[in-house]
């Protein structure tokens, strides 16, 4: 293969890799992710936010309570960001909103429970808790250190929100149904992938389509590869559709809503409807499968629509619409860049790489899986089957812990979009503690694995929490004084 082909086969991966992800996974959880964000931003008081996960609450409220709210968003670290942002913008603090940005991908309750039966309980019990003892960690550890920035950008949204009062029973149901929409579209239960009804629509020849994508985008399932459905490539279009609507309706929507910004909300809803339906392509025939998803996001945009038009204020609306338009614009270009890159950079690693570089318990196996993470991204479940096949390639159990605590963390397009939101410093801080600490979560594993005794293996942890609780408790004593 030539220089010019093997160019041309990379940039095909990358964009196979963009338009498997834009398909399967905008839709049902970076949209709702997005107006989740929004509504956090504009329909939440500061108060309601800082009650739990505030810069002066306790920390031992403030960090539990980032860590649970993480641990039931079965969703990955793209879709976490934006609420991540949400919450910081709103006023948690850095700590805490480090904590929830880390443990929600890490070791949310669905991906802990499919970890357990695909690799084994037991990686999937360290990984609980060493993500929840590193997760404090590292929270404390940014809170630490950018304490003055923190502190600044506390007072900041003291300016921007402190008047805004309790908040309004309609804006809590409203957000609520955001996030029943948001769990609807990811979770992997038979409630929702049950079928309940089947529509056959006389669409000819839609087998052919299908086949026609799979060979213009080949794509390798034991590599992690999606593909391109029939379906997903009219998402697509909807998706670019959407985009075009917004900027004419939504980018000016303090000046009065118009036809394109209409035209938006209902582009938005037919789309979320059309990504939730199973479809099955045939010669003379698609059947649109009416699944339980289907049935959960139509009730929530029924619901939440019926609010946005009689419950909500225009001035609630207005600003919801541009705060969540603010978060796509900040964060969805990172996005793109970062999952087409993942896509070329991932046809570069080699299997065999694997066996070389992990194949022991070694700190520089430990270090490979944290790289893997970050070179090879690959959307909450989808790592699991993954993790599986690097097991089956010759990872030792300890990376291949690394790396499944590093890969929802350290994407490439997790930091771009992260650096947006905190800033360059803080983001690469963090990519450098949590490179650390999921380096040594492996290496512990990796050693009680290996046959050390667990009591000493639990023992080095403590004695390693301890040191740091300590150098935390005299630099917080320290600063305190001063």
């Amino acid at each position: 293969m030539d220089i010019l082909s093997f160019s041309l086969h990379l940039v095909l991966s990358g964009v196979g890799n963009l338009a498997s992800y834009l398909a399967a996974h905008v839709l049902l959880c970076l949209l709702p992710a997005f107006f989740i964000a929004g509504a956090m931003t504009a329909l939440i008081p500061k108060e309601t936010i800082t009650r739990f996960l505030g810069r002066e609450r306790p920390k031992y409220i403030s960090y539990p309570a980032a860590a649970l709210a993480g641990s039931v968003l079965a969703v990955c670290s793209c879709t976490i960001v934006p609420l991540f942002a949400g919450i910081y913008k709103k006023g948690a603090g850095l700590g805490p909103a480090i904590t929830f940005l880390f443990f929600a991908p890490a070791a949310n309750i669905l991906a802990l429970i499919y970890t357990g039966g695909i690799i084994g309980v037991d990686l999937a019990l360290a990984r609980l808790l060493l993500s929840l003892a590193f997760g404090i960690g590292i929270g404390l550890i940014m809170a630490l250190i950018f304490r003055q920035s923190d502190k600044e950008h506390d007072e900041t949204t003291d300016v921007l929100f402190a008047s805004q009062g309790k908040m309004q029973t309609t804006s809590l149901i409203f957000l609520l149904l955001l996030i029943a929409m948001l769990l609807a579209g990811t979770l992997k239960i038979s409630l929702l992938s049950d079928v309940y009804a089947s529509v056959s629509l006389p669409v000819s020849h839609s087998d052919e389509l299908q086949i026609f994508l799979h060979n213009l985008i080949p794509f390798d399932p034991a590599r992690g590869g999606e593909g391109v459905s029939a379906q997903g490539a009219l998402l697509i279009l909807l998706l670019s559709l959407i985009g075009i609507t917004a900027w004419k309706g939504i980018e000016s929507v303090f000046d009065g809503f118009n036809y394109w910004t209409w035209t938006t909300l209902l582009l938005l809803a037919f789309t979320l409807l059309i990504a939730a339906v199973s479809v099955t392509p045939q010669h003379d025939e698609l059947i649109i499968h009416i699944n339980g998803r289907s049935l959960g996001v139509l009730v929530a945009l029924l619901i939440s629509g019926w609010l946005l038009k009689n419950r909500l204020t225009t001035e609630q609306v207005q600003n919801l619409l541009w705060e969540s338009w603010k978060f796509v614009k900040q964060i969805f270009p990172l996005l793109v860049i970062g999952v087409f890159l993942v896509g070329m950079i991932r046809e570069l690693i080699r299997p065999e790489w694997i066996e070389a570089l992990a194949g022991k318990n070694s700190l520089t196996g430990n270090m490979a899986g944290v790289v893997f993470g970050i070179v090879m991204y690959f959307p909450t479940l989808v790592e699991v089957p993954i993790a599986q096949m690097f097991l089956n390639l010759g990872m030792h159990r300890g990376p291949l812990l690394a790396y499944l605590m590093a890969d929802p963390e350290l994407s490439l397009q997790s930091i771009l979009i992260t650096a947006t939101i905190i800033g360059y410093l803080k983001t690469w801080t963090y990519v450098a503690w949590v490179a650390l600490f999921s380096t040594l979560a492996g290496y512990l594993y990796g050693i009680w694995i290996d046959g050390t005794s667990v009591i000493f293996v639990v023992s080095y942890l403590l004695i390693f929490l301890s040191l740091l609780s300590v150098i935390l408790w005299l630099s917080d004593k320290y600063y305190r004084s001063s």
